[in-house]
């Protein structure tokens, strides 16, 4: 079992008095909790609270800024520049950082959310307007990206602007031969079998091969592996995973 891989976890989603995922149940089982900044999802008060809970946990913060865009939950992918998306990331970081400093803590990490996540894979310019952003607001601040089956790319380009990189897997969702998710519009896209997603997450915390979308052997290195807290059947993955880990 590799004892360095942490678990990281999608909260503070709710907006309003819509309320998203288990974050009270959730955020004791994690090491990182990545929180909404207000663009997909989340209100200022709700911010607020998540930073307090995850302080209050001893759990590292970080920013999950996305598109503006509150009605499809960040997951639709929008025409923005470059330019436009390193002034949105710098915004939704300094948001969610106003509120870590008040709790007495300090932002630990970027990850981006949803289709500007997924974005970041496939546009040169996107992800190095996202390093550019985390570079600007201050100089060591990690991003976190997705783990694919060869991440030279990101590491050149991180690496020209000095941004330490975390590479991310999913125990939840299925993935393609190189790496990368599968699209949500396939119906294997999501894992809903309990067992399933924990031996993909037990094969990743190993660094063993797990079955891709396809039923090929898929291999990926990671330092952080995400199990989302709105899946009913994560959850309870995610607790026995957390056991399992602390065991070894």
């Amino acid at each position: 079992m590799n004892k360095r891989i942490l678990l990281n976890c999608d909260m503070g989603e709710s907006f309003g008095v819509w309320s998203m995922g288990d974050d009270a149940h959730a955020m004791p089982l994690v090491d990182q909790a990545n929180l909404a900044c207000g663009f997909h999802a989340a209100d200022p008060l709700t911010m607020q609270r998540t930073v307090a809970l995850a302080a209050q946990h001893g759990v590292a913060i970080g920013a999950h800024p996305a598109y503006p865009d509150l009605v499809g939950f960040g997951r639709r992918h929008m025409a923005c520049s470059a330019e436009e998306v390193r002034a949105m990331v710098l915004y939704q970081i300094g948001a969610l950082e106003a509120f870590c400093r008040a709790a007495g803590t300090q932002l630990a990490y970027v990850k981006p959310h949803g289709a500007l996540y997924n974005d970041l894979v496939r546009n040169d310019a996107l992800l190095a307007a996202v390093l550019q952003a985390c570079a600007a607001f201050r100089p060591g601040l990690p991003l976190m990206v997705l783990a694919l089956a060869d991440n030279r790319r990101e590491q050149r380009l991180a690496a020209a602007v000095g941004v330490p990189l975390l590479f991310e897997a999913f125990a939840d969702r299925a993935y393609l031969a190189d790496g990368q998710l599968a699209p949500r519009r396939l119906a294997a896209a999501v894992h809903h079998d309990p067992e399933r997603i924990l031996q993909q997450a037990l094969a990743i915390a190993r660094a063993e091969p797990f079955p891709d979308l396809d039923g090929a052997p898929l291999q990926l290195r990671a330092d952080s592996l995400c199990v989302h807290g709105d899946n009913a059947e994560s959850l309870a993955v995610l607790r026995r995973l957390r056991a399992m880990l602390d065991a070894a």
